[in-house]
């Protein structure tokens, strides 16, 4: 018989993870959402983690790597130790608010106890990028793409759904269950990509600045359909600190 998951288990090992969110379930107590390595996103109760003397608190940060140990099978476990896996720096500024947008995509995208082994690799990359100033357009884009390829949406770039190939000069809009499709005429209300666009993002290459502005709104338009158009709390906060 097969072994069980990490996360089937009723009892788990320190695993690597990273604390996605945090709110308080009682007076002493916090729920912790954290994206674990072989297990996925689980969700834990952290007794005592709001006591002023607790040591867990400190430990429940965003964008810092840690191992998790657990108990229990039900939707909320039980964290019962959680250790300091070594210090990443922090985001700071847009890149900071870049982070906080990573892990509510991941909140809002992968179910619990979906492990996702790969997208937790991009993620510690997508971090350790953003914590050592990278630009954040071309790290958010490629873990954009790989999300929405391990959530079972892989993304056709170089050829059109009539298996023609992408032309960089061409013109296309790109349809959420299909994939790209030519613009032959003028038409209002859609989303319109350069076929260069498409090609810079099957390589994952941003440097023309056209690429970076149609990437970022195709992206926007397939990540919105994919949560049926609610918004992102982080997007709106972007906005507003950008507001005069």
């Amino acid at each position: 018989m097969a072994s069980l998951t990490v996360a089937a288990r009723s009892r788990a090992d320190l695993q690597p993870g990273f604390v996605l969110h945090t709110y308080p379930f009682s007076e002493s107590s916090l729920i912790a959402d954290i994206f674990v390595r072989g297990a996925g996103r689980i969700v834990m109760v952290a007794k005592g983690a709001r006591r002023p003397r607790s040591n867990v608190r400190g430990l429940l940060v965003s964008f810092q790597p840690v191992a998790v140990a657990w108990t229990g099978k039900g939707e909320v476990r039980t964290l019962t130790r959680i250790e300091w896996v070594g210090g990443m720096p922090l985001p700071r500024g847009e890149n900071l608010l870049c982070g906080f947008y990573l892990n509510e995509l991941l909140l809002r995208t992968i179910a619990r106890d979906d492990p996702h082994d790969s997208l937790f690799e991009h993620y510690a990359h997508a971090l350790d990028d953003l914590a050592r100033g990278a630009l954040p357009a071309p790290v958010l884009r490629s873990f954009e793409k790989r999300l929405l390829q391990e959530l079972g949406y892989a993304m056709t770039l170089t050829a059109t759904v009539d298996g023609e190939a992408v032309e960089p000069d061409g013109l296309y809009t790109y349809v959420p269950e299909r994939g790209a499709l030519a613009i032959t005429r003028e038409r209002d209300n859609i989303m319109r990509v350069h076929g260069k666009t498409l090609l810079d993002l099957h390589d994952d290459d941003f440097t023309d600045s056209r690429t970076q502005l149609e990437a970022k709104q195709l992206m926007r338009h397939l990540i919105n359909h994919r949560l049926d158009d609610r918004p992102l709390l982080s997007r709106q906060v972007f906005r507003d600190m950008q507001s005069p």
